[in-house]
């Protein structure tokens, strides 16, 4: 009865990796085939609310469908008028904390050691301010003085940023002359960053000590506050504003990305059209930040336990779950 047991078992095993081997196979060639095929069967399958990627995705075995959505912009970025900035009529002067107290523990603590008091007077708007600044000497992701001292005349901003050395940086494409005596564009990296592209394409040096890839000016900070590299590139991506406070506009793109679209036609488009001062782009497949956590956790990409600690910060701080009744950005924006 033993041995038969464990035939049964065996064969279990067997079957069960055989039908996940196939399962995979599957998944692939849904990647490969493209959704323009003949075959009605495969085309259905490839549909915004096809029930068999959805399963797929849940697995992480598959991706729905990439949606691109062409957004027409202005064709000639020298005739974009750039409209002139409007006072701000609540804060009149606004200060940062630029030093971070040190404290017995000599790690950093990336925004200041602030207490929660602080914080929460920080989200109240009045006319003279001074609150923690997200970088600041002693709290880590510090930068060099000569980089510190280029971004001071930067007023209209490209960032990017690569972090744990994965690439190297992509030169834009279609910028105009406008533009390129208008914008800084900034690259964010770390030290093993750093000496990766060294090592892998040419690095300009300028007479004062700036250090260029093409169009890309380097910016290397140091005395990183995670032990994460993802979690160290979120800083500059987010806090963008913060990193070049004197930037008037701003615009980030993915390390891992080109740009092929003139900077001030983004703005004209995206911002200054509509009259906005805010813009960012809706995920293909995710409508919040629980549905983002919970598609971490099913492909493991971080540690369930703390992608769960940080929804309940996200929800404790206000942030409501969403539901169909909210609208979309898109859904105001005529194009």
């Amino acid at each position: 009865m033993r041995m038969v047991s464990r035939r049964g078992a065996v064969r279990l095993v067997l079957v069960s990796a055989t039908a996940w081997a196939m399962l995979g196979l599957v998944a692939l060639a849904f990647h490969l085939r493209p959704c323009s095929s003949r075959v009605a069967f495969l085309s259905a399958l490839c549909k915004k609310d096809s029930k068999v990627l959805s399963v797929l995705d849940s697995m992480g075995l598959s991706s729905k469908p990439l949606h691109r959505c062409p957004i027409p912009v202005a064709d000639d970025p020298n005739v974009v008028v750039i409209p002139k900035r409007t006072p701000n009529t609540i804060v009149k002067k606004l200060a940062y904390i630029t030093v971070d107290k040190q404290d017995k523990d000599p790690s950093p603590l990336f925004g200041g050691r602030q207490n929660w008091k602080q914080r929460e007077e920080s989200f109240k708007l009045n006319s003279t301010m001074k609150v923690h600044c997200g970088f600041m000497k002693n709290s880590g992701a510090d930068m060099d003085i000569i980089d510190v001292k280029y971004i001071q005349k930067c007023k209209f901003v490209v960032a990017s940023g690569i972090f744990d050395g994965y690439d190297i940086p992509h030169q834009p494409s279609n910028i105009s002359r406008r533009s390129q005596k208008l914008f800084c564009f900034l690259m964010v990296v770390d030290e093993v960053s750093l000496d990766f592209i060294q090592k892998n394409t040419t690095v300009k040096i300028d007479s004062a000590g700036g250090k260029w890839v093409g169009i890309w000016r380097l910016l290397t900070v140091h005395r990183l506050p995670f032990d994460e590299p993802r979690r160290n590139g979120k800083i500059p991506k987010i806090l963008t504003h913060r990193l070049f406070p004197q930037a008037w506009y701003s615009i980030w793109i993915d390390g891992k990305m080109e740009l092929i679209v003139d900077p001030l036609l983004i703005l004209e488009r995206y911002l200054w059209r509509g009259k906005y001062t805010f813009a960012v782009a809706v995920h293909k497949h995710h409508r919040s930040i629980y549905e983002e956590g919970d598609a971490i956790k099913r492909r493991k990409r971080y540690a369930r336990p703390l992608v769960d600690l940080q929804m309940k910060m996200y929800y404790y701080e206000g942030m409501e779950p969403w539901s169909p009744k909210k609208k979309m950005p898109g859904d105001q924006l005529k194009l």
